[in-house]
């Protein structure tokens, strides 16, 4: 029988079990006996693959529409692993407003001279066009795009790179394939980390990349196992039961984001609220279009003379931290925490300005939520006036 995809998700790991527990156990061991010497039976050595990562791969690329999936130590890892089979001399073309961790990642392994970047505003596609014009191995989309949930038309960007004869990667790291698939939308490779949403409560670190082709998910896996970058058993085992909420996670975060953006907006101490789900964000109809929600995620200026790191300071509910996704609500500013290391002319041309404020928001009731917020901005407005 065909089930929904929540259906899916709420039985990830449920009966699967040989011994017969009904959610699947945790493997701590390091090998496994072999009957044979020259015969390596499904499991041998946990760095090349365990049975609580085989399950969490097979359930994230049955919600990515993927081929296979590879789960990774952290995202961060998974990004990394897409750059190894890159021949010498490659140009990527990556979009100037990803997190900041990528473009530090990006910046560092270039300056081995083994690949050259250019960073693109790939939400502009004649700006994509003109990138690759010149031959380019592997484009990088981020979108919803971090801090600034700005919307590249995934289909529109996905065609010019493939008839450029590169390889196209969406970073679906914010929405996750419960509120967005990529590989439908025509790219090649989607990646992600699982820390974040698809996790959603806060207590492991990992990554994971899935592509519609077998052939390269199998060079993937031939790379996890030789870098020894593959996540840990425990640590997938809490994605796992993380990934049986995500469909009511997801569709309740986005609810009370939007319900924030829309007060946020009006209110007179906020100068901008970044949200893809506000009908005049500039991606709205885009984002309407190619994601089945809006996410959990908010940015926001304060008008001139309000400072941030005051405002943050105000606040009860939201935790100042630097992650996203969780159940619980979190706030950051961006130019001190995400994009810390990125310089103060990369930030400018990201739109990531000193006094950007973003927020995760989380489970907890979206009438405390906005009494939180609404409260720091009246200590922060009484403290300029």
């Amino acid at each position: 029988m065909s089930w929904s995809s929540a259906t899916h998700l709420a039985r990830t790991g449920i009966n699967c079990d040989p011994g017969g527990a009904v959610t699947a156990p945790v493997h701590l061991t390091s090998a496994w006996r072999r009957e044979e010497a020259g015969t390596a039976g499904a499991f041998d050595y946990a760095r090349t693959a365990n049975p609580g990562r085989a399950l969490l791969e097979e359930a994230i690329a049955k919600l990515e529409g993927a081929a296979g999936a590879c789960v990774t130590a952290s995202g961060m890892a998974a990004i990394d692993l897409l750059l190894n089979d890159l021949p010498a001399g490659s140009r990527i073309v990556c979009g100037h407003d990803v997190y900041g961790g990528t473009r530090r990642l990006l910046d560092a392994r270039a300056e081995g001279r083994r690949f050259t970047i250019n960073y693109v505003d790939l939400t502009n596609v004649a700006a994509a066009q003109e990138a690759l014009s010149r031959p380019a191995a592997l484009v990088f989309i981020e979108t919803p795009s971090n801090p600034r949930l700005r919307i590249t038309d995934i289909a529109a960007v996905c065609a010019l790179t493939r008839e450029a004869g590169a390889v196209s990667v969406v970073d679906n790291t914010v929405l996750t394939g419960a509120q967005q698939r990529p590989l439908d939308l025509g790219a090649d490779i989607v990646v992600g980390s699982a820390t974040k949403l698809l996790n959603g409560h806060s207590d492991m670190v990992g990554g994971f990349v899935a592509a519609r082709d077998a052939t390269r998910m199998e060079r993937f896996a031939w790379w996890v196992n030789a870098a020894g970058v593959g996540g840990g058993a425990f640590d997938a085992f809490l994605a796992t039961r993380g990934l049986r909420t995500l469909a009511l996670r997801a569709k309740a975060q986005s609810a009370s984001a939007l319900d924030l953006a829309i007060r946020l907006d009006a209110h007179p101490s906020v100068t901008r609220v970044d949200y893809p789900g506000l009908t005049a964000h500039k991606g709205h109809a885009l984002a309407a279009e190619q994601q089945s929600g809006f996410g959990p995620l908010i940015s926001m200026e304060l008008v001139g003379g309000l400072c941030p790191n005051a405002f943050v300071q105000d606040l009860d509910l939201f935790t100042l931290a630097q992650s996203l996704g969780g159940t619980e609500s979190l706030v950051s500013i961006p130019s001190l925490m995400t994009h810390a290391a990125m310089s103060p002319a990369d930030r400018a041309q990201a739109g990531i300005a000193d006094g950007l404020v973003r927020l995760s928001v989380g489970l907890e009731d979206v009438e405390d939520l906005w009494r939180d917020l609404s409260d720091a901005l009246e200590r922060s407005s009484t403290r300029s006036a």
